[in-house]
């Protein structure tokens, strides 16, 4: 079996993950902490909001990402500056649609980790002098470190398997948008079982390394 048919989509859906990771993990600081710990009402239409792809249907999500980055949306004014019409059918597109697809499973668990932050732990950081700046860095970070992990962790996870948003917004563009899941179900269209069995059984043992290892820091994280 010639195997280089499967190795762009595995390298583009790494390099997605990675993307959306760590975009995610910058965007979802802020946002989880005050959610966990500002002041101030709307946070729970805003955490609503932030868990709306959860219960949305992929291809809804996927939709209106697509109206949003299609050539009559923000992402054609957008790609305009740079003489293009659209950011959908584009890897641009891909991550756009992966960060808020997954924006949920980095914000709960960070959300919960800065919730589970003692206020006595804070406050005496703030008897000591340290600036709220200081007291975010050096003690609500690294006490939230497992929050950090299992949030990574999933929204890696996620980005990997998404099909429905990925197939809506990014098509079947072999080396741009033909990530993992595309690849499993144009493999299946064509009757290359034996392709989409490599991919698929690949899928299915990072799966579990991903619940084992979110199970693994969880349970650290209690003791």
């Amino acid at each position: 079996m010639d195997l280089a048919p499967l190795l762009s989509p595995i390298l583009l859906t790494l390099a997605l993950a990675l993307c959306v990771t760590v975009i995610l993990v910058v965007a979802a600081t802020p946002l989880s902490w005050w959610l966990a710990r500002g002041a101030g009402g709307g946070r729970e239409v805003v955490g609503a909001v932030v868990t709306l792809p959860l219960v949305l249907p992929p291809t809804v999500l996927g939709f209106y990402l697509l109206l949003a980055l299609g050539p009559n949306g923000p992402g054609g004014w957008v790609a305009g500056l740079w003489g293009g019409r659209t950011l959908a059918f584009s890897f641009a597109g891909l991550v756009i649609g992966g960060v808020i697809a997954s924006l949920p499973f980095m914000v709960q668990p960070l959300r919960n980790a800065f919730a589970a932050i003692e206020s006595e732990v804070l406050e005496v950081a703030d008897t000591l002098g340290a600036s709220p700046g200081q007291r975010f860095w050096r003690v609500a970070l690294p006490l939230a470190r497992p929050g950090y992990l299992v949030g990574a962790i999933m929204a890696f996870a996620h980005t990997m398997g998404e099909f429905g948003v990925v197939l809506m917004i990014g098509g079947n563009i072999p080396g741009q948008t033909k990530v993992l899941s595309i690849a499993i179900y144009d493999f299946v269209e064509r009757l290359e079982w034996d392709k989409a069995h490599v991919l698929a059984a690949g899928m299915v043992v990072f799966g579990f390394v991903v619940v084992f290892a979110t199970l693994v820091v969880g349970r650290r994280a209690e003791r």
